[in-house]
């Protein structure tokens, strides 16, 4: 237990820029993809769902928001739809988590979106724990209708993120945290 809560209390998110191969192994990525799913599911709804890219498919989605990023802005500069074009090649695995919360006579769509936002977390914390580094990021491109459709996401679906994941020698800076006497209340105190 004490290896957990030293885990826990310095799990850091690694800039996705600076992330590297080698990646998780195919076995590792159903461990990433089963941890993930052992989240608080008040209904067993399951509102959520992954899209893995990795290999070439991080390259063809890349040029998909290039070109997207081209029709939105005309005027962008051929820098930026590089940037673009590359952007999930910036780790060997980028798994997107889908918030599929839907009405429901009983679970609260707040909770189911809850549900999601644990996916992501927990995808941090495991791929920290087998000795990988990740960031959860959404960025422009989580909230385009155009790439929302390209990633055939139902109406009722949103992007709860994108976990980039991968290797990195960078022991990242720890960042300012809150005072947490100034976030903490007693009831009835």
């Amino acid at each position: 237990m004490p290896d957990t809560i030293e885990l826990l209390l310095k799990r850091r998110s690694t800039v996705a820029a600076n992330l590297a191969q080698p990646g998780p192994s195919a076995d590792q990525l159903k461990t990433l993809l089963r941890i993930a799913a052992r989240v608080p599911d008040h209904g067993k709804l399951a509102p959520w769902r992954f899209i893995v890219f990795q290999g070439d498919a991080r390259a063809r989605f890349g040029q998909i928001l290039a070109d997207i990023t081209k029709r939105n802005t005309p005027e962008t500069t051929q820098e930026r739809v590089e940037l673009e074009a590359g952007r999930f090649m910036r780790a060997p695995l980028v798994i997107g988590v889908i918030s599929s919360s839907e009405i429901h006579p009983k679970i609260p769509q707040w909770e189911q979106v809850l549900s999601a936002g644990a996916v992501c977390q927990n995808l941090l914390v495991a791929a920290s724990a087998m000795g990988y580094a990740a960031q959860w990021i959404t960025e422009w491109y989580a909230y385009d209708d155009a790439v929302c459709a390209r990633l055939k996401l139902a109406e009722h679906e949103k992007v709860a993120g994108f976990i980039y994941i991968g290797s990195s020698d960078e022991i990242p800076e720890d960042r300012r945290r809150p005072n947490l006497d100034e976030l903490i209340t007693y009831w009835g105190e």
